[in-house]
């Protein structure tokens, strides 16, 4: 008979195996009351975080929203800035190259009174005077200069000035480009959502870039540029204004000169025209008494010629009463007649050659005064002749252009406009 044969193993009593089930049972319980609690923990943590990650995006885009509308309020109030300085650099621009055609228009009358005075030293002898019409030709140069130079500062102040605008406007054009650049990265940012295709993680995306500003910072560079904007502009309307006075003030001056210049020409002329009208009618009356005293020195001669043909008759007379006989040759009343002739004809010829020579130095002279007279007239009439040929030069500058001037708006202060000619205080006209 056979007998069973047994696996050698080892073997637990049964309380080790009731022990066991307990403890299996014990340890199921203990796991499933912590999978309880870790799930129903992690169900609050999902919503916990879910409405706090909600909340947090809503917040962030609600700030993204106020900070695009914060942008886009400066981006406004840069481009209002830009167009008020682009005006006011066209404006000043424009006041500038309305100085440079003023400094250019003093060309002229500069020119034409270099041209006058140079034609006025053409003048000969005693014509060659510094009358009040070459000290108002000095004058008028001096004038000239006066206002170029002003002008030259002005438009030398408006370069400078416009610098400055296009300086600041490069300032305000590149933070407005920024401000614009900004916005488009901030409305982009405010697109993007969950579903987006173009969101992925980065590498330390909470890093503070280099270069960061605060907020305060940010306004503070902004209103800076404005408020930088702003003086400039400020200075350049009181800059318009003033090139505005030195242009009408310059041109009132100049215009002023002219009118001085050529009443003191004109009445150069007329006292130059009695002077010449004195001196004709002197050459006239001149003429007049050498025609006469010619006459008186021919008949003269004729009765110096008689009253020597009367001594020759009496030289004769008694020189053959010596020739008389004897007795005869006796001193009568013929011989004393015939000597006081003798006597009175020569005291005659002597007076009457005392005369002559008085007469014909008297000529003489009257001669030679007609000579410096008609000399003077000669110079006096070229010199007219001069003077009038400055004031067919001088007409030129009677009839200037119109000039360009601002009309400052104290409200836009960027309207312009064009001046008519301006008026001056009525001179007295010869």
């Amino acid at each position: 008979m056979a007998t069973p044969s047994f696996k050698p193993s080892q073997r637990f009593r049964l309380p080790d195996w009731h022990t066991n089930s307990h403890l299996l049972a014990t340890n199921a319980e203990r796991q499933r009351q912590a999978s309880h609690q870790i799930r129903q923990e992690a169900r609050v943590l999902r919503n916990e975080t879910s409405n706090q990650t909600i909340w947090d995006e809503h917040d962030n885009r609600t700030r993204l929203a106020e900070r695009i509308d914060s942008v886009n309020r400066w981006k406004e109030t840069l481009d209002k800035c830009l167009t008020d300085l682009d005006v006011e650099i066209d404006a000043l621009t424009q006041m500038k190259e309305s100085a440079e055609q003023n400094l250019q228009a003093k060309n002229l009358p500069l020119d034409v009174a270099v041209e006058c005075l140079t034609l006025r030293d053409s003048r000969r002898d005693i014509d060659v005077v510094k009358d009040p019409v070459e000290e108002e030709l000095h004058k008028e140069v001096e004038v000239i200069d006066a206002t170029k130079k002003a002008l030259q500062q002005r438009i030398s102040q408006a370069f400078e000035k416009l610098c400055l605008l296009q300086e600041a406007r490069q300032q305000l054009s590149a933070d407005h480009r920024d401000k614009v650049e900004t916005l488009d990265i901030d409305r982009g940012c405010l697109s993007l959502s969950l579903t987006s295709p173009n969101i992925t993680l980065k590498v330390d995306p909470t890093r503070v870039p280099d270069g960061s500003s605060t907020l305060q910072q940010w306004d503070g560079f902004s209103q800076l540029n404005r408020s930088r904007a702003e003086a400039e502009m400020k200075a350049a309307v009181e800059l318009r204004e003033a090139m505005a006075l030195t242009i009408a003030q310059t041109n009132n001056e100049l215009e002023a000169q002219r009118v001085a210049t050529e009443f003191t020409f004109r009445k150069r002329l007329r006292e130059m025209e009695r002077v010449y009208g004195e001196l004709r009618w002197q050459e006239k009356n001149t003429l007049e008494e050498i025609s006469e005293l010619q006459e008186d020195i021919r008949h003269l001669e004729d009765d110096l010629r008689r009253k020597f043909q009367n001594l020759k008759l009496c030289h004769t007379r008694l020189e053959s009463r010596t020739r008389r006989p004897n007795v005869e040759l006796c001193q009568d009343q013929a011989q004393h007649g015939l000597t006081d002739e003798v006597h009175q004809l020569e005291a005659t010829i002597a007076a009457l050659k005392h005369k002559l020579a008085q007469a014909q130095d008297a000529l003489d002279a009257l001669q030679r005064h007609l000579a410096r007279l008609q000399a003077d007239l000669a110079c006096k009439a070229s010199s007219m002749l001069l003077d009038a040929k400055c004031m067919d030069t001088r007409r030129k500058l009677a009839a200037p252009a119109a000039t360009f001037a601002p009309q400052v708006d104290t409200f836009a202060r960027t309207t312009n406009r064009t001046l008519s000619p301006l008026r001056t205080c009525p001179l007295e006209t010869v």
